[in-house]
Parts: structure tokens; C-alpha cells; sequence
């Protein structure tokens, strides 16, 4: 299945899979809650979500479809490598991170290790998770205050 609000990637896509005689299409949507909607209605084998949709990201539709197909494999397709994204798909559930610059071998490749059981995350990607995952959460305190200071109350309105 294949998730991209830009209809000339997402047909590309499409085109560029059906060069490949193991690989089938079977469904294709234009945003994050449609995909959630089709995953549920075709479970396909693996679902290629773009990150950036309308209505629902890539990676709240792959944390939805994970939430009532926890086994669901799900590569998220993206023009952005930032390590809070990298972060949140990998929290989601996503087995992979593939680029849109990539090239078909390494499209198929990724289909086939993650429909295999395996991920599929290049070592950019993987370097940049590393070191998002070695900073500290914040608690939520510390979000609360950044949500204020956001609205542009002072210190000593937020204290």
C-alpha cells in the first residue's frame, strides 16, 4: 500500500513498483487517515506512508495503524532527515526510514527486508536516531513552561 499526498509521487510510485514482477499494489491514498482506513481494509503485506499528509502525518497514521495491527509493517518515506521525525516514526513502530532520493534497488530492497521481518533504517538516518535517543526527554513540567513562555507570559507569571 502507498500513502502520498502528492499525486504524481504517489503515482510515480506506483509505476516504479509495477516494474517489478514480485511486487503489487494494492491500494493507494492520499492522506494519513485514508491510509489508516485502507491499511485496515486490505492489511497489506508492507504500507510505504509518506511523513508529511494532511489531515493525519505519516507518522500518526502508522502509530494508529500499529495500535490495531501491532505486527502492521510500515516504512515511512520522507524528503527529511530530522532526528526528532527519525525519533517519533521509530517510537511509532516504523521498521523502516527510506529517502525519497532513493533509487529503485534500494526501494525494493527495503520492501523486501521489511516485509521479511527485518528493518530497513540507512546509516544516516540510524547515526541521527543515536543521537537523538542519547538526549533527554523533557518532563512534562518542562513542556508546560515551554507552552508559556511560547504565549509570552514572564517568569514570574509562569512560576
Amino acid at each position: 500500500m502507498l500513502a502520498d499526498d502528492h499525486y504524481i509521487v504517489l503515482m510515480g510510485l506506483q509505476a516504479l513498483l509495477k516494474l517489478r514482477k514480485d511486487f503489487r499494489v494494492i491500494a493507494t491514498a492520499g492522506d494519513g487517515e485514508e491510509a489508516s482506513t485502507l491499511f485496515r481494509e486490505h492489511q497489506p503485506d508492507v504500507a510505504l506512508l509518506d511523513l508529511r499528509m494532511p489531515k493525519l502525518d505519516g507518522i500518526g497514521a502508522a502509530a494508529k495503524i500499529r495500535d490495531e495491527f501491532p505486527m502492521a509493517k510500515i516504512i515511512l518515506l520522507t524528503s527529511f532527515e530530522l532526528e526528532e521525525d527519525i525519533h517519533r516514526a521509530l517510537k511509532a513502530g516504523i521498521r523502516g526510514y527510506l529517502l525519497k532520493e532513493s533509487k529503485l534497488p534500494e526501494l525494493a530492497e527495503a520492501i523486501r527486508t521489511v516485509h521479511g521481518g527485518g528493518k530497513w533504517i540507512p546509516d544516516g538516518i540510524a547515526n541521527l536516531a543515536r543521537e537523538r535517543a542519547s538526549q533527554p526527554e523533557l518532563s512534562k513540567r518542562e513542556i508546560e513552561v515551554l507552552d508559556l513562555v511560547a504565549k509570552g507570559l514572564t517568569n514570574k507569571e509562569i512560576a
